[in-house]
């Protein structure tokens, strides 16, 4: 295995469009390592992008959008003074993921492309409407977060592309965002079902939507018929009643041993109603 500690993006890119056989990258490493660990996946070239400057960074910036460094941590995230304020949803699908040690590396950037359609930041990264920034052998471009996972375990990105930052718009006035999720225990778990939701208020009735649906689906789903259920409404029974209508259409789950294709169906109607309640309550203040 060679081990690279690049100091650019640019440089992490041409190491892995070199690399030959099997390549992973390294921000905190809480999937990596744990491969490595079972005998999952022995990379032949692992590159670690800690040390290029700016990938511990979160930065507000003056339009009110955020960026974020591919190795923020997920208790950086919610220790940060004014994340949190701005996107509560957000940070508290990242303060799901695992145990407290493993929230002092786990990070945004890491879960999103590990490719698990179970991931908990992943959807309410879809429900933000957030960029990355991917880093390549032509140079860098910007993406849509949902045209990153292609199904389990796997990305849309080319060889020798990376994500190099991730950016959230601004939350702006009257917005709200919030994530939940079904688990057979109280913490340390697997979604079986996770729900995004992230809305924008005019007085009482919804200007603006956008919610996604986790573990139904090869891939975390944004799902726009459900946030067409509830713009222009105040969000009333039947309202809501159509957003879980629209979100149990959109599941194309499997069975497993956590959870059959009739619960999962259900449960996303129901997590999307409970989720679009706190979003709703959150974005009247």
């Amino acid at each position: 295995m060679q081990y690279h500690t690049p100091a650019t993006f640019e440089d992490a890119a041409k190491i892995a469009f070199d690399a030959q056989g099997i390549t992973r990258f390294l921000a905190g490493g809480t999937d990596v390592l744990v491969q490595l660990r079972s005998d999952l996946v022995e990379p032949d070239t692992l590159i670690d992008v800690k040390k290029i400057e700016g990938t511990n960074n979160i930065t507000k910036n003056a339009d009110g959008s955020w960026t974020l460094g591919v190795a923020v941590s997920g208790a950086e995230m919610s220790e940060h003074p004014e994340l949190g304020n701005d996107w509560p949803g957000l940070v508290e699908a990242m303060d799901l993921i695992g145990s407290t040690q493993v929230q002092g590396r786990a990070t945004l950037t890491g879960n999103l492309c590990n490719g698990s359609p179970a991931a908990d930041s992943v959807p309410v990264m879809f429900a933000t409407g957030a960029t990355v920034s991917v880093t390549g052998p032509d140079g860098t471009r910007e993406v849509a977060v949902e045209d990153i996972p292609a199904g389990p375990g796997k990305t849309n990105l080319a060889k020798g592309e990376l994500v190099s930052a991730i950016h959230i718009p601004p939350r702006g006035q009257g917005g709200g965002d919030a994530y939940l999720r079904f688990i057979p225990r109280t913490e340390m778990d697997i979604a079986v079902v996770g729900c995004g939701v992230n809305l924008r208020v005019d007085g009482d009735t919804i200007t603006e939507a956008r919610i996604a649906l986790g573990a139904v689906a090869p891939t975390v789903v944004l799902v726009p018929d459900a946030a067409a259920a509830i713009v222009g409404t105040k969000l009333d029974d039947a309202a809501l009643d159509a957003l879980a209508a629209a979100a149990s259409a959109a599941c194309n789950p499997i069975d497993d041993k956590r959870g059959t294709v009739e619960f999962r169906t259900h449960v996303a109607g129901v997590l999307a109603k409970r989720a679009a309640k706190i979003a709703y309550d959150r974005a009247k203040g």
